[in-house]
Formats: C-alpha cells, structure tokens, sequence
C-alpha cells in the first residue's frame, strides 16, 4: 500500500470517475486503474463498483474512506513536524468574486508568489452561484464567494465583509453626502450587481416593497463598470465602498445617504478538503489573514 494509491481511491470517490482523477492528479486513466487495482488486492476487498459510465462506493469503500484521509493527513503532520516541505506544487484552480479582485487579491497573489513559488495559480472570475457550483462539482480548488457554501463536503473559512453605499455622481459644487429616499432613488436607475446574485435580489425586492414601483436596475457582472457609469452620472451605484473609497475621496462620487441598504457582503474562502494537497487549506487560511488585515484598516480610515 502506497500514498499514491490512497490518493487515487480519495479521488475517485470524490470525482466518481477514473478519468477525472487521472486529469486530476496529471496521469492516465490507466494508472489510475492499476493504483485502484493494487489497493483493492491489498485489502482484500473491492473499494468501487465499474457501472457503463459510473463508478460507486461499495460498502466497504466508504467504511474505509475516513481511514485513508487520516492516513494522507498523517503523512502531511510528519513531514511538518520534521522540517520538511510541504507538497505545494502544480496548479491551483481558483475562483474569485470580483469585489476580491479589485481589493486584496493582488496582494494574496504576491505572497503566494514569495511563499509557494513552485504554485502555479489559474484564476476564474465569476459571480457566486457560477462559483459555488464549480466548487461543489470539483472544478475549482478554492473560491473566494459570498459564502458561506451549505454544502457538508464544503470547508468555509471566514474572509471578510463588505458594506454596500449608494454612490453617484455629484452635482456642480457639491461634496459631501446627500440624503435621498429610495423613492426619490426610484427614479434613477440603480446600477449594480448581476441578476443572479443576492445583492440584485435584495435591492429589486426592497424598491417594490419599500416604493410600490418596479425599480430600474442596470445589473452588471462587472463593478468597475458600475462604477464608471456612475462617475458619468448614468445612475446611482449599489457598491461597495472599499472599492469606491477612492473616488469618493477625489469628489467623482459622492455617497448618497437612504433609509435602507443591501446586506453588507460576506466573503469566504470555500473548498473540498482534500487531504493530499494541504496548500489549499493554507491559502484560504493566508486569504483569511490578508482580507481582515485589510478590512481593518479599511474601518480604520473612514472612522
């Protein structure tokens, strides 16, 4: 018995396919075969059942399953303890939210950069319902989303938490602040998150309930064009204010007080554990130190 071949039985029980895991772990299909084989001769038993187009768990499969992954994790405790390197090569699937992307990802990035330089970093940028199905489907190793992800293979590390300010285009000589109700807002179309996110929902239903009209809402996958569209006085902007601080500070917007606002963002870093590649867990955890760092001081300086 050899860790390769605890790996490929954790793979294929995950993926429920010797392809992917061959994908997955950069072999053939018939290595994978062939370490699944060996195993099962080894123990005794067999650990899958081969179905046309499926492969399943038997009883024996998943009773062993706990022991295998506390076997992997075992081996990653020694090599920690006795100095030695962790595993922390090959190719990191990510998958970020846009309001990472335009805060602290650049920093993670250069970290990772200085601390797993053998890491190669593949990034996907998408909204949180795209992201979390990667997730759940083995697509992605790691995504920073509005989380957490409810789901129970699913680790969920808190990141950080975003207020959402309305934001627009000053008048001639105003600075400042200016107050307006959600009514007098209706009348502006209200630029912000892409429809199938919770910020969309939650403002789309505040303005019906709240104003008794339907609001007009220019929903965008992307912030930074929210954002120049506000700075052009296209509408009033649904963002948040880590993001916009700056040209809040230069006078391009200014932030337009209401008696209601959409849930502040929360942010987590969600993956698959996966015994074999501890990176993960370690980059959602630097993830998790960079984010609040940053958030702090984000409070720091509006207050």
């Amino acid at each position: 018995m050899n860790l390769k071949q605890l790996e490929a039985y954790l793979w294929v029980a995950k993926l429920g396919s010797f392809s992917k895991t061959a994908e997955r772990l950069f072999t053939t299909q018939p290595a994978i075969s062939s370490r699944i084989s060996n195993l099962e001769d080894e123990l005794g038993t067999p650990l899958f059942t081969r179905e046309t187009g499926a492969v399943r768990l038997t009883a024996a499969g998943r009773a062993l399953m706990s022991l295998a992954e506390d076997a992997l994790s075992a081996v990653e405790a020694m090599r920690a303890r006795a100095g030695l390197p962790v595993e922390a090569a090959g190719l990191l699937r990510l998958g970020v939210s846009e309001t990472i992307v335009q805060t602290w990802l650049p920093e993670l990035l250069a970290q990772l950069r200085d601390t797993y330089p053998l890491l190669d970093v593949e990034i996907s940028v998408d909204v949180t319902a795209n992201l979390r199905d990667e997730i759940v489907d083995h697509a992605l190793d790691l995504a920073f989303l509005m989380g957490p992800v409810s789901e129970y293979t699913v680790s969920n590390v808190a990141l950080s938490e975003y207020p959402l300010v309305w934001a627009m285009q000053p008048g001639p000589g105003e600075v400042g602040r200016r107050y307006m109700t959600l009514k007098e807002m209706s009348t502006y179309p209200i630029l912000t998150y892409a429809r199938n996110t919770r910020p969309f929902a939650e403002i789309n239903d505040a303005f019906r309930r709240l104003t008794g009209q339907v609001p007009r809402i220019f929903p965008s996958t992307s912030l930074s064009a929210c954002q120049r569209m506000a700075e052009r006085g296209v509408g009033i902007g649904a963002m948040p204010k880590a993001l916009i601080r700056r040209a809040l500070d230069e006078g391009r917007l200014i932030e337009v007080d209401s008696e209601w606002y959409p849930t502040p963002l929360k942010f987590t870093a969600s993956y698959i554990n996966d015994p074999s590649r501890p990176v993960i867990a370690r980059v959602a955890e630097i993830a998790a130190a960079i984010a609040q760092g940053v958030t702090t001081a984000d409070v720091a300086t509006s207050t």
